[in-house]
């Protein structure tokens, strides 16, 4: 027990890396807090940084969460693997929430993403197909995402992998949450579409 709990921590701590914030101040000189969303996450480094550092951050919010996700694995812990959800769990709520970043973070779309490629790599192919095909017909990464977690919540009750079910079920709950400000702009017609693709 004693070692699964500092495995969360670890991944809470993974999981509080500001990927955004950190290549922002260390290669552009500038805090995203202070431009476009004023997020943290990799929607608004594509936005102030630009395509190429997005992609960067978009990476990096991913391995956050697929790391966390194997640390039982890495550390060869003899069980359930039902526990790499819990790990995966503490990387988001370390987007979410960082510790570096006074506990204000991201969305947590791609290191939610990074949870289900460790733990359910075919859910994650169809959830990135999804949201690809939503962004390019809508051009809303708020959209795309929310539509994305939703159909992995759907797509995963064919496992019938309760746990994970009810793991994606939350994840998908708190997304949808993160992301009521962006749903507000686009009923007024304020939220910004993607110009790149």
């Amino acid at each position: 027990m004693e070692m699964i709990i500092l495995l969360c921590v670890i991944a809470y701590i993974l999981g509080s890396i500001p990927s955004g914030l950190w290549i922002g101040k260390i290669f552009y000189k500038k805090d995203i807090r202070d431009f476009g969303s004023g997020n943290l996450g990799a929607t608004n480094s594509f936005r102030v940084l630009g395509v190429k550092p997005g992609i960067v951050v978009t990476v990096m919010d991913i391995l956050k969460g697929t790391v966390a996700t194997l640390l039982p694995f890495f550390f060869q812990l003899d069980i359930s693997h039902h526990f790499w959800l819990l790990t995966g769990v503490f990387a988001i709520i370390g987007h979410s929430f960082p510790i570096f970043a006074r506990f204000k973070g991201g969305k947590a779309v791609a290191t939610s993403a990074g949870v289900i490629l460790a733990y359910a790599p075919w859910l994650f192919v169809a959830a990135l197909l999804i949201f690809v095909i939503s962004l390019k017909l809508s051009k809303f990464v708020s959209l795309s995402s929310m539509i994305a977690a939703t159909s992995a919540l759907i797509i995963s009750i064919f496992s019938f992998d309760w746990i994970l079910v009810g793991i994606i079920a939350a994840i998908a709950a708190f997304i949808i949450y993160r992301h009521i400000p962006n749903i507000k702009r686009i009923k007024k017609g304020e939220e910004p579409k993607i110009s790149w693709m």
